[in-house]
């Protein structure tokens, strides 16, 4: 059997996670310990943000917030990061609580 390249999708076997994650993907959640929970989290209740040519799932403490409004537990997940491509295909995931890397390049908060 022939190993996926880097890029190839590549699914779990036991698939609890609905979309297609790529070989980096699973290495990348397996050896920073994020759970498929975290990403379905992400993918699900998070933000949607597009830079740097790729869309991002962040779930962050608004989003904490607001999905505990509504009867949902992400205290846990709080700063996941999920990068996927335009097809939806999973690239990468992390945990940052700094969002200021997924803003747009030269965009500058006004002083008041």
């Amino acid at each position: 059997m022939r190993q996926p390249t880097a890029n190839a999708p590549f699914r779990q076997e036991p698939s609890s996670i609905k979309t297609e994650l790529t070989r980096h993907a699973w290495q990348r959640m397996t050896a920073r310990s994020i759970p498929c929970e975290a990403v379905n989290a992400a993918l699900q209740y998070g933000r949607l943000v597009y830079t740097r040519g790729a869309a991002i799932c962040v779930i962050g403490r608004k989003e904490v917030e607001q999905c505990r409004k509504h009867g949902v537990n992400l205290i846990a997940y709080e700063g996941v990061q999920v990068v996927c491509a335009p097809d939806g295909t999973v690239l990468t995931t992390y945990r940052n609580r700094n969002f200021r890397g997924l803003r747009a390049p030269g965009r500058k908060r006004s002083r008041r």
